[in-house]
């Protein structure tokens, strides 16, 4: 995939995690995932770095200076042509606008809000960056994002009048309800469920997944390397997946998906 690459509005085109310790974040990370941490030297950054690979791209890391968010958290971007004109449509359809769009050094235009149901999320406008560098899916890259919530059939409808997403449904089993694949010209690119798992005080959330060649040892891993396994490798339809929460609690998935 091109540096230039510019993604289709609604589709993810960047994650990035905020941490209240940069130094043990940039360890774990990269340690687990191989990533090739460089921070940027302008002041006005605040330590944000960019994660590597091959030298390209793949996430960032920078500092969570906000008392009320939890130490560690993995933000989820979509692509958005224009930011103002997303936060409009955020509010029309029920949403709250958190972070205003703003500037970003020249990179870009971010803004950050709230779906119905509680769920945070991001957008981005690209500027000089564009998003990721490298393919999503590949090994150690970010694989699907996936929305834990309350209330999913609003939030269909909230991310359907924001982006135009599509979606298609299918059953996960017995007693565990639905599965939402959101669609951005046909293709899923996002997936969503309703929380049935999770204690009450757990607010909904969007959760991001990496690319494993191996969730069973790259679980082991991370394990070793101080996280603490929220959920077990398991199979499923789709392939194979655990969760996972870093040593500062950012809460992150890795996934195989089955070769078609």
């Amino acid at each position: 995939m091109p540096e230039t690459a510019v993604y289709a509005p609604g589709t993810v085109s960047w994650v990035d995690l905020a941490s209240k310790d940069l130094e043990k974040a940039k360890a774990f990370y990269s340690k687990l995932f191989g990533w090739q941490p460089q921070t940027i030297e302008d002041p006005q950054a605040g330590g944000y770095t960019m994660f590597l690979i091959n030298g390209k791209q793949a996430t960032a890391l920078g500092p969570n200076q906000d008392e009320n968010q939890p130490p560690s958290a993995w933000s989820i971007y979509f692509a958005t042509e224009d930011a103002k004109k997303t936060a409009e449509a955020v509010k029309d359809a029920g949403g709250k606008v958190i972070v205003e769009p703003m500037d970003v050094m020249g990179q870009g235009v971010m803004a950050v809000f709230q779906d119905p149901t509680g769920a945070f999320f991001s957008v981005w406008q690209p500027g000089i960056h564009k998003g990721f560098e490298v393919e999503p899916g590949k090994p150690n890259t970010y694989a699907w994002a996936e929305l834990n919530t309350r209330g999913i059939d609003r939030a269909r409808d909230f991310y359907k009048k924001v982006f135009g997403w599509g979606s298609k449904i299918s059953e996960m089993g017995p007693g565990m309800g639905d599965y939402t694949e959101f669609q951005v010209d046909g293709q899923s690119q996002a997936g969503g469920m309703e929380m049935t798992m999770q204690p009450a005080h757990v607010p909904p959330y969007w959760m991001v997944y990496f690319a494993s060649t191996d969730v069973d040892a790259s679980t082991k891993k991370a394990k070793d390397l101080g996280a603490n396994v929220m959920v077990e490798p398991v199979d499923f339809t789709g392939g194979r997946f655990s969760i996972l929460a870093d040593p500062q609690g950012g809460v992150f998935g890795l996934l195989t998906m089955k070769q078609a």
